[in-house]
């Protein structure tokens, strides 16, 4: 009997050794942080190099020997970039919110007044998130042009929670689904109504449901390029993914210096964003597979 103990306990110890935590923890961690680092590492990279230096075939394509801000000066003042970053911050600030708010109470209605079909209909919603937007944009470019809404900041805000609400909904429904039905119960018994039990109960228990399904939308209108290339043709209406490929790219010329910058400004409040919520946000994803 002891020795079965000995060989367990040695068999255990074998799993904790450092050789056997290198293979299977440290280098896949190095791994992955390689993979998911190095692009912006070389946009970084790119956004510095002079021009001689990009195109050269000479010296180290990793590293920047004389580092240059010509290629932020030039996205800055010689193009609307300003303009491009405050239509993309509008645009997903007021899209998410909205989402968030048709999301709220769609998710409430499905998960907690147990209504017959109600696991259907969240099934559908679901699903509605599936479609391709490549598909969806073809309809949605007859109505936009029906409103008058062609070209306008709010022909991006009315089209972008037609793949945000789903999602969001989604999430939040398991998030929802977490919170003890017995609180809501003693809420109603003590005479509150369903608006009150929203507001002052459920919401404050999902604020971490709630964040991850925001900075989910926020990531998804910040990046979105189909609906922003089709409804927005005026270079001052753009969004930062649509501006930085059509006005930085002539003909057959690539402006890699200032194309890089773009996306190296253009993607840091979304990593910001993250690293001040990263909390919130897993916890809101692992609330949302619970059953």
């Amino acid at each position: 009997m002891k020795n079965e103990e000995d060989l367990q306990t040695s068999g255990m110890n074998y799993l904790e050794t450092i050789p056997r935590r290198v293979v299977t923890v440290y280098l896949p961690l190095v791994i992955f942080l390689f993979v998911l680092l190095f692009p912006f590492y070389w946009m970084t990279v790119t956004s510095f190099k002079p021009n001689g230096e990009l195109l050269s075939r000479t010296g180290n394509p990793f590293w920047v020997i004389e580092p240059t801000l010509d290629h932020f000066r030039k996205l800055l003042f010689d193009t609307p970039y300003p303009a491009w970053m405050w239509n993309t911050v509008i645009v997903s600030v007021v899209a998410t919110f909205t989402s968030l708010f048709a999301s709220v109470l769609a998710a409430y209605a499905i998960e907690r007044l147990r209504f017959n079909g109600s696991k259907q209909v969240g099934l559908a919603i679901f699903l509605a998130y599936l479609v391709p937007p490549s598909i969806l944009f073809i309809p949605l470019a007859a109505i936009v042009f029906q409103l008058g809404l062609f070209d306008t900041r709010w022909a991006l805000i009315l089209t972008y929670p037609t793949f945000l609400i789903p999602f969001c909904t989604w999430l939040l429904m398991g998030y929802f689904r977490s919170i003890p039905y017995e609180l809501e119960e003693c809420a109603l018994i003590d005479g509150a109504t369903r608006l009150q039990i929203l507001v002052k109960i459920i919401l404050p228990l999902a604020v971490p449901g709630l964040i991850s399904a925001g900075i989910f939308a926020f990531t998804l209108s910040w990046n979105e390029f189909i609906y922003a290339l089709t409804f927005v043709s005026s270079s001052e209406i753009k969004t930062v993914p649509v501006g930085v490929i059509t006005e930085l790219v002539e003909g057959d010329v690539y402006h890699w210096g200032a194309l890089m910058a773009g996306a190296l400004l253009g993607s840091l409040p979304v990593a910001i964003m993250y690293s001040f919520f990263v909390e919130y946000y897993v916890s809101g994803m692992t609330g949302a597979v619970k059953e």
